[in-house]
């Protein structure tokens, strides 16, 4: 008997089908009767090959001369009559001996009357068939915690394909063999995408990633944003395909009131993972979601972004250091198109590798690894500087002990330390040459950091260093920060990408070092972050543009006597534009300089006086002679009902006390809330 067309193209879809050896397995040891299982239950996102797998499933119980009726939830009548209809063209079948199948499929579409359809329609087959159920969300709990269905039931959750089944498939497709590995790479293992590039391939076309074919792209994104139900949902899948890990609280930041509905649909997607931390998607989901959102609406994009970026800065400001910890990785995360790129991408399959602090049982691991890969000499002094400083210690801990660490050094520290050691010398003496530290600042060195590995080109390394600078930097009352490097070929234009373009040269026991730095009275962390924020999406690197510099930072002596004539100044704009402060953090904030904000800080920091304990009246003083001043201090003192010598003495009090404070803030060691009650919580704790 001639072949028809249908089993011509069945033979086909099985000579190219690859992978889902257990699944397969499975199903045809329940088709023979050799397992108990009786419902598979198959789920997994969209494109993974579900219905590829139920057509498997299909040819191998007819081979075995088994009945098969298909359903698929597009087609039907998603009610219990219409489902009942469909199923019906087996029930002649039912009592010939050879048992049957019911293959349902997209049953994502039937999920309102799953409790029909397993305790109605699956319940009532013969105890012989065996059903298949395919669709991309999880079994709903009653199919696996109920004890009856337990015992007769099988989930198989569908996952990508391992990198030797992308490249067979390519094989089938007529990839030509120079051209698997890659394609294999771009496609993550996600068989649809996988055909998709073949198709381009075979074409002619050969992508170097994902946003280099526009047309896959769409037609991905297409079937990954047709589950959202609106544009509040399609956004969240954005951000959830932007940031590295994506909590509710970044959803409210970018959705405000819908947040806890929109936040509780992300969680059941089938591209999702969820975390200790927050949820993550599937890689290739990533990549599409991210690639289709930066060419079709930049603006859109540039808002995700920027959601994530302010959340980070604020995230920064915990007080719970691994809060801190966990948002400086995620920031990392977003220079994953900068020259950090590539230590990103070997995260993604080695692992993203958390940064701890270090603890005293680390330290012998953080010296061997230096021995090896520095020097013993170098080793010697990295004890040294574990011993005086070992709460600067960060790693990425491993079963096997530690995959990376950074030993970061703080100054001022041991004088006859640092003179033992070049490098650090290099950096503290160039310091009192260029621009000196102030009373209250200090000096940080990144002086050792390394994988296990690669030494510092590890990933590892990448990511331990850079976690601990971000939260070392932005959280501390840092004059300069410097990161010394022996391989400035790999890190060279990772520094110049962070706009840390001050370099030093030192050389210790038989090694080069290129120190890298920043001024941060120059250049502050506000603004050297919201200037990495642009970078992460234009890629651009150098020195930070002028229009984001102070000028030189004011001495001590100086900060204080600007600060009593902008007292003077404070409700003349016109004057107070040209006070020495407007150089200082206290005129800064994201948008600019101003001498409103130098105006507002310091009216801030008066009503700061004002609440510290025993302190009121300092605070009453300032604001009666500076704020709602009074036309003489004579008359401030009569409205105060004090003794003029009594409110000069308290004058000069409450004077010391605001420079005090506004010093703190202009070293960065106090943060105030302009315009709103203010903290004076220390910015490292």
């Amino acid at each position: 008997m001639p072949e028809d067309l249908a089993t011509i193209v069945d033979a086909a879809r099985t000579k190219a089908f690859v992978g889902r050896e257990a699944e397969l397995g499975t199903f045809e040891a329940a088709l023979a009767g050799r397992a108990p299982q009786r419902v598979l239950l198959v789920h997994g996102a969209g494109g993974l090959g579900k219905t590829a797998l139920l057509q498997q499933f299909r040819s191998r119980a007819r081979a075995a001369g088994i009945t098969v009726v298909a359903v698929d939830g597009e087609d039907v009548d998603g009610t219990p009559e219409g489902l009942r209809a469909a199923v019906a063209v087996a029930e002649p079948h039912a009592d010939d001996g050879r048992g049957w199948v019911l293959l349902i499929d997209g049953y994502e579409r039937l999920a309102a009357v799953d409790e029909w359809v397993r305790d109605r329609l699956v319940a009532s087959l013969p105890a012989e068939a065996v059903v298949v159920i395919a669709g991309r969300n999880a079994p709903a709990t009653a199919w696996r915690t109920d004890p009856g269905w337990r015992a007769v039931v099988e989930c198989l959750p569908m996952d990508v394909l391992d990198a030797a089944e992308s490249e067979r498939l390519l094989a089938h497709a007529g990839v030509p063999g120079d051209r698997r590995a890659r394609l294999a790479q771009i496609g993550r293992g996600h068989p649809l995408t996988l055909a998709m590039l073949a198709d381009a391939a075979v074409a002619g076309d050969l992508p170097e990633d994902l946003t280099a074919a526009p047309d896959l792209v769409a037609a991905l994104a297409t079937r990954l944003v047709d589950e959202a139900p609106d544009d509040d949902h399609a956004l969240a899948m954005a951000l959830c395909a932007h940031t590295w890990l994506t909590t509710q609280d970044l959803v409210d930041e970018l959705l405000g009131r819908r947040a806890p509905e929109v936040w509780a649909w992300l969680e059941t997607r089938p591209w999702v993972t969820r975390g200790t931390y927050g949820v993550y998607p599937h890689d290739l989901v990533r990549d599409v979601l991210d690639a289709d959102l930066r060419r079709r609406s930049p603006a859109t994009y540039r808002r995700v972004h920027r959601t994530v970026h302010e959340h980070s800065w604020t995230a920064l400001r915990s007080p719970d250091e691994s809060e801190r910890r966990l948002w400086a990785h995620q920031k990392l995360f977003l220079h994953r198109k900068s020259p950090l790129a590539s230590s990103f991408w070997a995260l993604r399959t080695r692992g993203t590798g958390m940064v701890a602090p270090g603890r005293a049982s680390d330290h012998a691991a953080v010296i061997d690894l230096v021995e090896r890969l520095e020097s013993p000499a170098s080793a010697r002094l990295a004890e040294r500087w574990l011993a005086a400083q070992p709460e600067n210690l960060s790693v990425v801990p491993s079963p096997s002990g530690l995959d990376a660490f950074a030993l970061h050094t703080l100054h001022p520290a041991d004088p006859a330390l640092v003179d033992d050691d070049p490098v650090a010398r290099t950096a503290i003496e160039a310091v009192a040459r260029m621009s000196p530290a102030r009373p209250g600042e200090q000096v940080n060195i990144a002086r050792f950091f390394a994988g296990r590995r690669e030494n510092q080109r590890d990933p590892y390394a990448v990511v331990v260093g850079s976690v601990s600078s971000t939260v070392l930097w932005t959280t501390r009352p840092l004059a300069w920060s410097f990161v010394a490097t022996t391989d400035p070929s790999f890190w060279g234009p990772i520094f110049h990408y962070l706009a840390l373009t001050t370099e030093l040269e030192a050389d210790f026991a038989g090694r080069h070092y290129t120190l890298y730095g920043v001024d941060w009275r120059r250049l502050t962390p506000e603004r050297w972050y919201d200037l990495l924020g642009e970078r992460e999406l234009t890629g651009e690197s150098g020195p930070a543009p002028a229009h984001l510099l102070r000028p030189p930072p004011l001495s001590r002596d100086r900060f204080a006597a600007s600060l009593r004539a902008a007292l003077q100044d404070l409700h003349q704009p016109d004057r107070l534009r040209s006070s020495d402060l407007m150089g200082s953090r206290l005129a800064m904030d994201f948008d600019g300089v101003s001498a409103e904000r130098l105006r507002e800080t310091i009216v801030t920091g008066i009503e700061h006086v004002a609440h510290e304990p025993r302190a009121e009246s300092l605070g009453r003083v300032l604001d009666r002679t500076y704020v709602h001043a009074a036309p003489t201090q004579e008359a401030a003192a009569q409205v105060l009902d004090l003794p003029f010598s009594t409110y000069r003495r308290h004058l000069a009090r409450a004077l010391q006390r605001l420079a005090d404070l506004l010093w703190a803030v202009e070293i960065g060691e106090v943060r105030l809330q302009v315009g709103q009650q203010v903290s004076n919580e220390w910015s490292g704790r």
